[in-house]
């Protein structure tokens, strides 16, 4: 397990987005969110990456590869990390008070961390968090290449959530040239590439959005509250609901 000190800077990681109202018809069934933060150029990813394709075949787990950038330095640039996951792990990291981000971790549910290559610690964790009542419930509906989306609380949310949504693709391989796996054929599953933020939500009234497709890549919506940052503005915290945009 790799470990990096945190910088100095995060940023805002929220960005909002006009949606349409509309209404949505059928339930979508709760998903567990596993997000994986992983590298090519970290020598304890891959039996990460590997556990993760098991985990992610599992029904009610949205199990989700997010490749960070900080590890380039080593001889080997990771051709699926975008900095805007790096931030987003640091981020956590801020809102657990830690003081440094490794790889390879897996955050379940927006609040639990963990080692991303412990089979059973993830696997324990997935089992509990299923077991979960769901306050928020997310209703979708396919309209033409898109979605309508509800979401509605019971009971009404305490603050404001954000309504995410994030894009990925579903397999991805990748043959490591140099740095500390050259050699490695890695093969990755699920790896985002878009997570945006579509909405702000009270969590009281009905929340009704459109939301585009993309025909190719695959997607889901993720509801997520949020805490004071401080000087890091809004961090990340407990994902209260998560569907699949099949």
């Amino acid at each position: 397990m790799k470990r990096a000190a945190i910088g100095a800077g995060i940023g805002v990681w929220l960005a909002l987005s006009m949606a349409s109202a509309v209404q949505a018809q059928s339930a979508a069934p709760p998903q567990v969110v596993v997000e994986l933060f992983t590298s090519q150029g970290c020598s304890s990813c891959p039996p990460a990456d590997t556990l993760l394709r098991e985990i992610a075949a599992q029904p009610g787990v949205l199990a989700l590869s997010l490749h960070v950038d900080y590890w380039d330095y080593l001889g080997w640039e990771d051709t699926l990390a975008q900095p805007a996951f790096s931030m987003r792990q640091k981020a956590y990291a801020y809102a657990a008070e830690a003081r440094a981000v490794f790889t390879p971790q897996a955050v379940v549910g927006g609040v639990v961390s963990m080692n991303g290559a412990d089979g059973p610690a993830l696997r324990g964790q997935i089992a509990n968090s299923a077991t979960l009542p769901q306050q928020v419930q997310l209703h979708v509906q396919r309209e033409g290449t898109g979605w309508l989306l509800e979401a509605t609380a019971s009971p009404p949310l305490p603050s404001e959530v954000v309504v995410q949504l994030v894009r990925y693709v579903p397999e991805v391989q990748v043959t490591i040239l140099r740095g500390e796996n050259a050699g490695h054929q890695a093969s990755y599953v699920n790896v985002a590439t878009e997570w945006l933020t579509l909405a702000e939500w009270d969590g009281a009234s009905p929340l009704h959005l459109e939301i585009p497709g993309d025909g190719m890549r695959l997607s889901a919506v993720i509801v997520q509250a949020v805490k004071p940052g401080g000087r890091y503005a809004a961090l990340p915290g407990k994902i209260l609901a998560a569907a699949r945009l099949d």
